[in-house]
């Protein structure tokens, strides 16, 4: 009698369970990248994450859809895997915008750098050299040296002058 009174308790509670763990199933995978995923945000910085990692669930993943197509299994797997290769989508495209973001402002550096500070001048603000070391033998009269041009005259002259060979 006390089994039959507690059966309208068990069957919700067994259900409760059951969708309780299919939840932790579908979206257990996912949680330990969202940290990651804010911490790259908020850096700006992805050097501590492997995308190595994103292609061995990627594929895995894939390949356990694959499988399911020969032989159906229980279907809160199959939203495990097309969850995660959602979230690896995310991760890959977060992490190759944030390096290229970061290899671009690099690149701007290196060539602003070699640009506007080599063959001995001094730049300030308005790009205009305060001095030049004449000894040097780049002087931004030189043609020989292209890395002293620093205005568009500069670049002008040697163009619009015909080439001579040094002596």
């Amino acid at each position: 009698m006390e089994a039959e009174g507690l059966g309208w308790l068990l069957v919700p509670l067994h259900q409760l369970v059951s969708w309780g763990a299919s939840g932790a199933i579908v979206f257990g995978g996912v949680v330990p990248y969202i940290p990651q995923y804010r911490d790259i945000r908020r850096t700006q910085n992805a050097d501590g994450f492997s995308t190595h990692v994103c292609l061995v669930l990627l594929v895995a993943n894939i390949l356990r859809i694959l499988f399911w197509f020969g032989r159906h299994f229980e279907s809160p797997l199959l939203w495990q895997s097309i969850i995660m290769i959602l979230t690896m989508l995310l991760m890959l495209k977060l992490c190759t915008e944030v390096r290229v973001a970061n290899e671009l402002n690099i690149k701007r550096r290196s060539f602003a750098a070699s640009r506007w500070y080599s063959c001995g001048q001094v730049v300030t603000r308005s790009r205009q050299p305060t001095s030049c070391s004449m000894a040097h033998p780049c002087s931004s009269r030189s043609v020989a040296c292209y890395r002293c041009w620093w205005t568009w005259l500069s670049w002008g002259r040697p163009m619009s002058s015909p080439i001579t060979p040094r002596s």
